[in-house]
């Protein structure tokens, strides 16, 4: 009950904020800001929209032949439509509720391809340290590329992330993994002590899990395909706002290196808030201004790119949601006329 109300009020707070930032953005706005920010969607070429829906989904369906891939080694061959549903199933639940879709990830592909949990969530974990490679990557290239005009916007929003503490967030990082590696060789220790000890073992089991998963990576066969389907994803992720910036006209000389320094803060706003509601505009007008482009123009960008990336993640989510169990429909009755 204690960690339900718990989860209800993070999602309350994040979701709360996220709207608040909404209203405070479009609230904010003169007469004059208001009337230049619905002449700069309702004259956005929406043609654009097209190419970067295609993108968009191809990236999602990358990510999941990536986690396809992860899964393999260990001796999983899924399906790639039930992987893509539950990819996508998890972003819809995210958008809701943080790390939700991470749960119904494993929970649903579970289910339906009889796969351990433990195992799932260790092949989720390495998908997540290599986005924050990644992530780590375009910070980097972003802050030599563009020193002088986002260097030390990126070096805020890092430090917001730390906790605005004089400790270092990398020094963070370390000790965390070091806690980590403590707990599990403790667990190690009173596993063997207590053998007997029903929820031990099962802990136990549960952290093994997570660690072949997490192997898994070592005994990749095509690991190529991996790491080909890592810089397709993120290059998606940078060519849907470079077109984006030719949506709007007072974006179209925009060139890659923006694209890049947007990419690199509005993933900051993905992370802070559930699908970066209410901060993704924020942050994309916020980087903008560094190139001269009008805070309105910036926002109206920033609320185009979140509006099409939301509304994929909606239709495409549910759909999936829908879908799932009848494209399983034989998978269970075989399974019930097995029993």
């Amino acid at each position: 009950m204690k960690k339900r109300l718990i989860s209800i009020l993070q999602y309350t707070l994040f979701l709360g904020g996220g709207i608040f930032l909404v209203w405070w953005q479009l609230s904010a706005m003169t007469a004059e800001q208001k009337v230049q920010f619905k002449n700069a969607l309702f004259n956005a070429n929406y043609w654009l929209v097209i190419p970067i829906v295609f993108m968009n989904l191809a990236s999602h369906l990358s990510r999941s032949y990536r986690w396809k891939l992860l899964l393999e080694p260990m001796g999983y061959y899924p399906k790639i439509k039930n992987v893509f549903a539950v990819t996508m199933i998890g972003y819809l639940a995210n958008s809701a509720v943080p790390r939700l879709g991470e749960i119904l990830k494993c929970t649903f592909l579970s289910k339906y391809e009889k796969i351990k949990v433990d195992h799932l969530i260790g092949s989720i974990v390495i998908e997540r340290t290599f986005d924050v490679i990644c992530f780590i990557f375009f910070i980097a290239l972003t802050v030599v590329m563009q020193i002088n005009k986002i260097g030390s916007f990126v070096q805020q929003k890092i430090n917001e992330l730390g906790g605005n503490s004089s400790f270092p967030f990398w020094a963070k990082a370390i000790l965390g993994l070091l806690f980590i590696t403590l707990c599990y060789i403790g667990l190690k220790f009173l596993s063997k002590r207590y053998p007997q000890n029903k929820l031990l073992q099962k802990i136990n089991g549960f952290a093994d899990g997570l660690l072949t998963g997490f192997a898994s990576i070592k005994n990749l066969k095509k690991r190529k395909a991996f790491f080909a389907h890592t810089v397709f994803i993120w290059s998606m992720y940078l060519l849907q706002i470079y077109i984006a910036f030719y949506a709007i006209e007072q974006t179209q000389h925009l060139n890659l290196k923006a694209a890049c320094s947007v990419l690199t803060i509005s993933t900051f706003a993905m992370i802070i808030t559930p699908n970066g509601i209410g901060l993704f505009p924020l942050f994309v007008k916020q980087t903008l201004v560094a190139y001269s482009i009008g805070e309105v123009y910036g926002e109206a960008l920033g609320w185009l790119m979140w509006s099409v990336s939301t509304l994929i993640i909606i239709v495409v989510g549910l759909t999936s949601l829908l879908l799932l169990p009848y494209i399983n429909k034989h998978k269970n009755e075989s399974s019930t006329g097995d029993t």
